[in-house]
């Protein structure tokens, strides 16, 4: 049984039935999904939900499907670290990692969205999947998609990491590589998507693909003992994410799972491609597109769909955006990895360096409960940390040659 009750226009309000469309055909607002809570409210239960296999399905009556899962059984339900070391080096009380970077099976949160975008699509009835993307929703939609039986397209800028190509190719579909940046990659998708009959995740079904984001929110909730952070810091491209997030929250609150709701929301961007922090900063609603020149090539899309109810939710919450450098970046990665053994591809680095910034300002209280959400595994990204890392010792097989070598490790400490 289906908890749906249609898609609805987040701007002028029209509603639509639950068809693969994803913009109002009078105002062109973006379509969204539309619960019927009351009904949800009377078998979603911390029970229930404790009961059940621990994959992102166990939210299901919150996931628009009418039947059962029939993509990603084995995701979702990653760890919620306490990181009292991390935490330590910033300063503050009580830090956690909601850590994506172990999401099944191509280590990236975009495996959440995909499950459900892909179990939509078959009860649409397509036989061929489709996306454009900047790296890991590439690696997940051939995945799932080869898992589930599906013929596959992915289009990417030709511009990403070498690494990134490779495990999109890995899975066999049929990749695409566009000369130009995200954004013209996905006006071109555009285009295909009006002319075949295919399911792209994230445009003609982009209203089901984007409620696979909330799991990572339900997750946060539940593992932190049915409680809501004080503070929660997403990394921001399209800006989806954040408003799935904090959507997510606000359901659990609606349906009585969560008591209370006080849960401030950060954006976390590049410097280098940060139109919703820069949004925020200046404390306008108008978004303005820009050119991506950042390390974070899974953040770099200049302009984001969602940009503006992202910084909706920011601005209502009392959080606030900010951005960080490419150097920046490394360090974020490194000081996850040194402090909590945690290896993130860019995205992480932002997001932590940015919590590093909304400390040090005073914009997340030092003794407050504070989770950031880590989205992506280092090891699609390692390019990014060339040069940057220290060097191994090179010796001779012999214990005289390792002796040399641990008299110069002992030197620098």
């Amino acid at each position: 049984m289906g908890y749906v009750n249609g898609l609805k226009c987040r701007e002028c309000g029209r509603e639509y039935a639950v068809e693969p469309i994803y913009v109002c055909e009078f105002c062109f607002g973006p379509l969204e999904v539309v619960y019927d809570y009351k009904k949800i409210m009377k078998v979603l239960t911390r029970k229930t939900i404790e009961k059940r296999e621990k994959n992102l399905w166990r939210y299901k009556e919150l996931l628009p499907v009418d039947g059962e899962p029939q993509v990603g059984l084995k995701s979702g339900y990653t760890p919620l670290i306490k990181a009292d070391n991390l935490a330590k080096e910033l300063g503050i009380k009580e830090l956690y990692i909601k850590d994506d970077t172990v999401v099944h099976p191509t280590l990236s949160f975009k495996d959440r969205v995909v499950a459900v975008a892909l179990t939509k699509a078959k009860e649409f009835g397509f036989d061929t999947v489709a996306c454009a993307s900047t790296g890991n929703l590439a690696h997940s939609v051939s995945a799932h998609g080869a898992k589930a039986g599906f013929k596959r397209f992915v289009f990417i800028p030709a511009t990403l990491e070498p690494s990134k190509i490779v495990a999109s190719l890995v899975y066999e579909p049929h990749l695409v590589a566009v000369d130009g940046n995200y954004d013209e990659v996905n006006r071109l998708c555009s285009e295909i998507a009006n002319k075949y009959n295919w399911a792209f995740v994230n445009i003609n079904i982009r209203p089901f693909y984007a409620e696979g984001s909330k799991t990572q929110g339900f997750e946060i909730i539940e593992q932190l003992g049915w409680k809501a952070p004080d503070n929660v810091v997403v990394p921001c491209a399209s800006g989806s994410l954040l408003t799935k997030i904090w959507k997510s929250f606000r359901e659990f609150k609606e349906i009585g799972i969560l008591k209370e709701l006080y849960t401030k929301v950060f954006a976390a961007q590049a410097t280098g491609c940060s139109p919703i922090s820069t949004a925020i900063k200046q404390e306008t609603d108008m978004i303005r597109p820009v050119k991506p020149n950042t390390v974070a090539k899974s953040l770099a899309i200049g302009n984001p769909a969602d940009g503006f109810y992202a910084l909706q939710v920011v601005k209502q919450t009392g959080g606030y955006g900010e951005d960080v450098s490419d150097e920046e970046i490394i360090e974020g990665i490194k000081m996850l990895a040194r402090t909590e053994g945690v290896f993130a591809e860019t995205a992480g680095g932002v997001t932590l360096a940015c919590t590093k910034k909304l400390i040090e300002a005073g914009r997340i209280n030092r003794d407050e409960t504070t989770v950031i959400c880590i989205t992506g595994n280092g090891l699609k990204t390692q390019e990014a940390l060339t040069g940057h890392t220290i060097s191994p010792y090179y010796i001779k097989p012999n214990l005289a040659s390792f002796e040399e070598a641990l008299k110069k490790i002992q030197n620098t400490k």
